[in-house]
């Protein structure tokens, strides 16, 4: 059986130099290799007379060369070639840019094939730095072409040729993952074939195949080992059933605002979990500022009036001191004693929390990271909330609630997830949705503009201010690396601080700053210091300064709408008029429809359904699920279909061999287990 955890240097071809370009996209093994699956296909098998040539289109033209290559020099180093070549048909000019290595490559009266975009201006027809091949050659034309995502100085050829080996590696000894009453059931292409297929198909019907086996293949290992866990949180009967005798609406009724239908309709579903035997194990989700803190607070009510510990657990400092303060406000008036600990909480302080938790003294532990360390213990932790999930991997939601027996768990966030995608990234969790916002919440207005209304956006940022608000500004989205944001974000506040708004307290935010920083400037913020602070995307989670009234989010096209509607949302939360103005470049069909939506409605999940539509499910978060394996090939908006067809084979499985033991099953029991076993315990 061939070894497909063997090092990627050792396929013919690549060796340690390609190997370490190879590791920085994922590829270290020969199997991450071989799934290092293609982005599209380009097809390069039908060759086109020039006369028939469109403007703009990507074509494969069989054709004679008619002229000796010109070469035209343009300064010191830069250089422009030109081939004339014809056919049956008409004329075409090949130019190349700066690629001098072509110089002599093509002979007068020989035979080539070129693949590249035409451009036609006044009936005269250019390719210009076109792929081709020798007449009878199909290295790089007259096929389908895999199209790969690159980065880090990795070409297409050599991603190619280095896949084309590999596969001549495991031809024919892959083992094969689907049973077969699956492959016959669904028609799907058998392992080996797919994988071929996959990448070098002899036509799109072969490509869709192996692509729908593939993706089937994916999906329904992701969701066995979903309902793996879900089976074993539903089997689990040594929960806590918590009293029925307290109430919810003790707290409720003593609240200086209503809660909406949607509140009280989830702190249902919240109080019959916690009254079952069976541990909790629910998401909430809810639009920004849809009230979901309160809930939490009022479910962290019921678990210590029954005898129990609560712990909150967020993703940044700021953000803990925020819940600190909410908790206590509601619950300390019921004698509920609520504590906070972070990273940077002195060793004094410290050691007294540590004590009081472990007597039962605190009975409310609000924190970050720092609840997971090992000395935090606690003496009957019975209720666990974790805020913004996807900030946390499931290895973390594990290791809080293995401080407790069995507790319940209330997984947050304010990322408006479609239903369906819900079901896939967090299929081990029951669905709660708060899908109304309280009624004083004021619509936040939204305005997408061009760069030339720069002076404009400047103008209302200074009105903003002088009425007394606040004011963010998000710096672009940069894919390099986050040296280069920072730097973006430094520039712009230097800009802004000595030239713009040299009148006003500007202060910046990133990702390179230490947390300490961070949370000292967002103190500021909110304490009203600050005029404007320039950020990039680390502001996005949860902080609430009511003051802050306009959000302006630059180079708006680099960023997802899901991102964009969770950074318009850190204004919009105290009783002033709020605004966001996204400015954008590019006036592709794409960009004008993304900033159409945002303008055009307020409502996450509409906007989180149009995300998905737009961009695929790959990046859906901006952030990566930390334990769950990222799609390889599935797309969940193309592949509905087939994710349906994959929740009912789990549906059937989970009814007559939910722990894959039967013999059919065994090979599926092996995939999940490869697939996920050292990222989530199941």
């Amino acid at each position: 059986m061939i070894d497909l955890k063997q090092n990627v240097q050792y396929v013919k071809g690549v060796g340690p130099n390609k190997a370490k370009l190879l590791h920085n996209i994922g590829v270290n093994t020969l199997e991450d290799l071989i799934t290092y699956f293609p982005r599209t296909h380009e097809d390069r098998s039908k060759p086109k007379e020039i006369a028939s040539l469109v403007d703009g289109e990507e074509a494969l033209i069989e054709v004679m060369a008619t002229s000796n290559m010109s070469e035209i020099r343009i300064g010191k180093s830069r250089t422009i070639l030109k081939l004339i070549v014809r056919d049956e048909s008409g004329a075409c000019v090949i130019t190349w840019f700066n690629q001098k290595y072509l110089k002599g490559k093509f002979k007068v009266g020989e035979k080539y094939k070129f693949y590249g975009k035409a451009q036609i201006k006044y009936g005269k027809v250019e390719m210009v730095n076109p792929v081709f091949d020798v007449e009878n050659s199909s290295k790089n034309t007259g096929k389908i072409i895999p199209i790969y995502p690159l980065t880090y100085s990795l070409t297409q050829n050599a991603i190619r040729s280095a896949i084309e080996n590999g596969l001549k590696l495991v031809d024919g000894k892959l083992e094969e993952t689907m049973p077969e009453y699956l492959l016959k059931e669904y028609h799907l292409e058998e392992r080996n074939k797919a994988m071929k297929q996959i990448h070098f198909p002899s036509d799109f019907e072969e490509y869709n195949h192996a692509r729908k086996r593939l993706v089937f293949e994916e999906l329904l290992s992701m969701q066995l080992a979903l309902s793996g866990l879900k089976n074993k949180y539903d089997n689990a009967s040594d929960g806590i059933a918590y009293s029925r005798d307290v109430h919810m609406s003790d707290v409720i009724n003593q609240l200086p605002f209503r809660l909406t239908k949607a509140q009280l309709k989830v702190l249902e579903e919240i109080d019959g979990d916690m009254e079952k035997k069976k541990p909790m194990n629910r998401l909430l989700q809810g639009d920004v500022g849809s009230g979901k803190t309160i809930v939490s607070i009022i479910a962290a009510y019921k678990a210590v009036k029954c005898g129990y510990q609560v712990a909150i657990m967020a993703p940044t400092a700021i953000l803990a001191e925020q819940h600190m303060q909410e908790f206590s406000k509601v619950l300390e008036p019921f004698g509920i004693k609520c504590e906070l600990l972070l990273g940077g909480t002195r060793a004094k302080k410290r050691r007294e929390i540590l004590e009081e938790l472990e007597n039962g003294t605190i009975q409310v532990l609000i924190g970050t990271h720092a609840l997971l360390v090992e000395d935090v213990i606690f003496h009957n932790l019975g209720l666990v909330v974790t805020d913004e999930q996807h900030r946390f991997g499931v290895r973390q939601r594990s290791s809080i609630v293995a401080k407790g027996n069995h507790p319940d768990v209330l997984v947050m966030t304010a990322t408006p997830i479609p239903r369906t995608l819900a079901l896939i990234l967090y299929g081990d969790l029951d669905i709660s949705i708060i899908d109304e916002l309280p009624p004083n919440r004021k619509k936040i207005e939204t305005f997408a503009v061009t760069k030339s209304m720069e002076e404009r956006v400047n103008n209302f940022i200074r009105k903003n201010i002088d009425e007394g608000r606040q004011v963010y500004i998000v710096c672009p989205l940069v894919e390099e690396t986050e040296e280069i944001e920072a730097k973006a974000v430094v520039e712009l506040a230097e800009k802004y601080k000595s030239e713009t708004f040299s009148n006003y307290k500007v202060e910046y935010l990133h990702g390179k700053m230490k947390q300490k920083e961070k949370d000292e400037i967002m103190r500021e913020f909110k304490e009203g210091n600050i005029d404007i602070l320039i950020s990039t995307t680390v502001i996005e989670v949860g902080v609430n300064v009511p003051n802050a009234s306009l959000m302006v989010i630059e180079n708006a096209e680099h960023f997802g709408l899901a991102q964009l509607h969770q950074l318009r949302g850190r204004v919009g939360r105290g009783e002033y008029q709020s605004y966001c103005v996204l400015k954008y470049e590019g006036k592709s069909e794409n960009t004008r429809q993304r900033m159409k939506i945002m303008t055009q409605t307020n409502d996450g999940f509409v906007i989180a359904e149009k995300d998905l539509e737009l961009r695929g499910s790959g990046e859906f978060f901006g952030t990566k699920q930390h334990g769950i394996p990222e799609f390889k090939i599935a797309n969940l908006f193309e592949d509905m279909e087939t994710l349906k067809s994959v929740q009912s084979v789990v549906l059937k499985i989970e009814n007559s061999d939910p722990k894959l033991e039967k013999e059919e099953n065994k090979r599926l029991r092996k995939l999940v287990d490869e697939r996920f076993t050292q990222r989530v315990e199941i």
